[in-house]
Formats: structure tokens, sequence, C-alpha cells
């Protein structure tokens, strides 16, 4: 049985590849024109027969139909994200195929070209009609923005043989084979059981959930701008899967520890991956920088890091691909019945299946709060610093001060004997009550250089507005308290003991 299963396989896969040759390769032929609302609902089917007829040629399959879904707007995705054709052909057509285990719990069958940069993936009937009924919006937020994280569709087809039906969605490839991973997660937001089984911790590369993300990193940490680009990114495609009434999607996040010499390089492939990228806008880096404006092509990624996001957990520096996936989930009757019921047997909010709008806000805050998080700065050392620096201009002012003050004195007593002695030997004459300068003025130049060259570490530390005024508060409130017998011995403005004082303030 193993072995007749996997002769179907091998016959299916090859009639796929010859009907996505022969259907991409008519394409070429047809002129480019924009593309029109009825171009979305357009179905190409042709007859392949196993003996060849005027149109197709002869193979070694079982005769099939081949459906090529929407063609001329499928054309236009790839031109957008600068597929060749050629490429495309060559990728899918011309190399085998690469089978992949599914870790979900849909029966879907995945496989992958041999570059690493095509996914296959077999989808239901119900599926693909919804991801025919969502084109049109599809187009218009790809014209929008067309660095997203959501699943860049690039053909959808269908293969009858033997009265059976497969169709397959072509899509990006979000984990790249050339890096090994890991730790693989796909991530809801819920809780409800949200753990991988045991048959899936037993595989060589098991993909965990969103309890085992808690248990296992508890979050990953990015500097700030990446962060904020990370979010805004998660936000507007959540925004937009909401408004299509979409749910029970997923992220899917890969992550391969720079650190660790575990490496999986990948076989075929690798040479021609690392010699260009053929899709722009690909990896999870450029899925998340730019405005979406640009269509120009960006510089490659260098062989170790392929395009993942730099990020830290613990001591170990991180490479990260993501990417969302399964959005051809609507909220239908079926999946409204299928949360009423988990509804009665466990909390509701827990369970992955929800309304579009509260599964998005409960998706973006687990992602927000739980798995990425933002490397704040540290501030302790410079505050330090600053505040050792400040404490060094006042005790240098203080003592300033306190060595006027003293002349001051010593020179206000020796003006009064002056003074009383000038009066009973001249009492006609009017005595000079203005003190003299001269001691003063070189106290105030010795202040100066002793400021200045004490200010010079808080100069190289700027201080913000708030510790600028609580500072100045505080040095004033020093100064006049220590020197209110100063003050209060010169009553007049100009003297040169006021300047002083104001000269000293805004210099601490």
């Amino acid at each position: 049985i193993i072995i007749i299963i996997i002769i179907i396989i091998i016959i299916i896969i090859g009639a796929i590849q010859l009907g996505i040759g022969y259907s991409v390769g008519n394409m070429t032929s047809k002129p480019d024109r924009d593309v029109l609302m009825q171009d979305f609902y357009v179905v190409e089917s042709v007859f392949l027969p196993s003996e060849g007829s005027n149109l197709t040629p002869a193979h070694h399959y079982p005769d099939f139909r081949f459906k090529n879904y929407a063609p001329l707007a499928f054309r236009y995705f790839r031109e957008l994200f600068g597929i060749k054709p050629d490429d495309y052909l060559y990728s899918i057509c011309k190399e085998p195929l690469i089978e992949l285990s599914n870790p979900g719990a849909s029966s879907s069958w995945f496989y992958l070209t041999s570059d690493d940069e095509f996914i296959l993936k077999t989808v239901q009937h119900k599926e693909a009609e919804f991801l025919q009924k969502l084109l049109p919006g599809y187009y218009m937020n790809l014209n929008q923005n067309p660095r997203t994280l959501l699943p860049k569709f690039y053909g959808l087809y269908c293969i009858q043989c033997g009265g059976v039906n497969i169709r397959l969605v072509v899509m990006n490839n979000v984990l790249p084979r050339s890096l090994k991973m890991h730790y693989k997660y796909d991530l809801k937001g819920s809780t409800y059981k949200r753990r991988a089984s045991r048959k899936e911790h037993a595989k060589p590369s098991p993909t965990f959930k969103d309890l085992d993300f808690q248990e296992i990193h508890e979050g990953l940490y990015f500097d700030a701008d990446t962060y904020n680009a990370l979010m805004k990114t998660l936000q507007r495609d959540c925004r937009v899967l909401e408004s299509f009434k979409i749910m029970d999607y997923s992220l899917l996040l890969g992550i391969h520890v720079l650190d660790r010499k575990l490496r999986g390089r990948g076989g075929m492939g690798d040479s021609k991956r690392q010699g260009g990228q053929k899709v722009l806008y690909s990896t999870a880096r450029e899925s998340i920088q730019g405005d979406g404006k640009a269509a120009e092509p960006l510089p490659d990624a260098d062989d170790e890091t392929l395009g993942g996001i730099p990020a830290k957990h613990k001591d170990e520096k991180l490479l990260i691909f993501l990417g969302i996936i399964d959005i051809l989930q609507s909220y239908r009757f079926i999946k409204k019945v299928e949360h009423s019921w988990k509804a009665l047997v466990h909390d509701g909010d827990t369970v992955s299946v929800h309304r579009p709008n509260f599964y998005a806000d409960r998706f973006l805050k687990f992602m927000g709060t739980t798995v990425f998080k933002k490397i704040h700065p540290l501030r302790g050392t410079s505050s330090r610093r600053k505040k050792n620096s400040i404490q060094h201009c006042r005790s240098a002012s203080q003592e300033v001060l306190s060595t006027v003050k003293e002349e001051s004195q010593e020179e206000r007593r020796a003006q009064s004997l002056e003074i009383f002695d000038d009066t009973e030997a001249h009492s006609s004459q009017k005595p000079d009550v203005i003190p003299s300068s001269t001691g003063l003025n070189a106290a105030i130049s010795a202040a100066t250089m002793s400021s200045d060259s004490s200010l010079d570490d808080v100069k190289t530390e700027p201080q913000t507005d708030s510790e600028y005024r609580d500072d100045r508060r505080t040095s004033s409130s020093t100064l006049a308290l220590e020197d209110s017998t100063l003050l209060a011995s010169h009553s007049l403005a100009s003297t040169p003991e006021s300047g002083l004082d104001v000269y000293l303030v805004s210099n601490c």
C-alpha cells in the first residue's frame, strides 16, 4: 500500500509540473495589459492526453485535465515581485519537488522547490473558492503595500485525474532550508489546546505552539526600530485580514541560533539561492522594512543571514524568520458553530476560532507583549556620572563663596575702622561707604575658572529640561541658604556679590 501511495504521489507531482509548465508557457505569448475585474474569475482549462495532441505534448502520465485560475491576475502578482517566467518554470518544473511534513491539523500536502523559493500546498475546494473571491482585495492590498508578512500567492491550479480533483496554490517560502531552524513555532495567540503533541515532539524538527513558546523562550528581544517596524507590519496585515473576515491564521516563526554550530545546509538549490535572490520582499527582513512604494530590487541578503531579523534571547544571538500563514479560513457558519461548541466546554476567549476582530486584537496583543519585546537602553551610568559632576560643581562653588564671604567681612571691618578714623579727623568730609571690589573681582575670576573646569563633565552629558530645572533649583536654594549673611550685608542690587550669585547659578 505504501508503494502504491508513493507511485501515485510521484504521478501527481509529475502531472502538476507538466500542467504548470504548459499553462505558464502559454501565458508568455499573451500581451501584457492591465488587470480587469473579470480577470479574477477566469478559469482556463486544458485536457492533456497521454498520447499528446496538436496543442499539448505527449507524456507518460494518465490522461488528466489541468485548470489555471485567474492566470492574468497571478501573472501580475509574479511580475510585482520580480519573478520572471523562465525562473518560475525552472524552479517548479525542471527540478524535483521536495515533500514536507504537515504539522497542522489539516490534511494538506506541502512541496518545496529545490531552490527554496516556492511552496506548493494542496487546498480544499472551499479554500480555493475563497481565495478566488479574495483576489480583487488582495490585488488592491499588494498595490498599496508589496512588503507584507501575508502569504504571497503566485498561482492557483487544479488537476483532475481519475475522478479526483487536487487543488494547489503556489506561495512564497517563509523558512529557508539553507539555515537550520533550531526552533519552529505555529502561534495563534490562543491557549486552548495550543501545545505540541507527543507525536510532534518525537519529530527531528518539531513545530511547537503558543504554550510551548511561553515555557521555552518567554520572549524575543529586538532593538526599538526593528520592534516598531515589525509590529507596524503585523498591525497593518491583521487589519487587512479582519476586513476580509478572516480568522484562525497563524504566525509561522523560525529561530536560528547564531551561536550554535549546528547548521544544516540544503542541497541542490543553495548555490542558486546564494547567487541571487529571485523574489523581491520575500525575506522576513525585507517584509518589515521600507514604505512599500518602491519596486526596486533590494541588496541581496548575505549568506549568513539570508534575510533573517536579528534578535536576542538571554545571551543568545538569533535570526528570526516569520510569516503569516493559513489565511484562507473565513468566519462562516461552520466556524461560528465550532466557536459556540468550544465556548460551552471551555473559555470562549481562549479558543483559536473566534470573531475576526477579536481574533486580530488577541493575536496582536500576544505578539506585541509575549512573543516580541523591545530592548530598552540603559541610562544608569550616564545619570550617575551626571549627578557626580553636578555635586563636584556645587562643592567647588560653595568653597569659593566661603572664601569670598570671609574676605568681604574682613574688608568691611577694615573699611569701618578707616571710616571711623577719617570721621574724627575730618568731620567735614563725606566718607566713602562703597567698599572696594578688587579682592572680590579676583574671587569672581577664581570662581569662574573653578566652575568652568568642574563643568566639563556636565557638558559632555546633555541634561533634559526637567533635570536642568531640578538641578538649578537645588543649586539656587543651596546658594541662598549658604550666603544669606553675604546678601544681607550688601543690599544694593548692583553690587559684585549679586552678580556673583547669578553667575554661579546660571553655570551650575
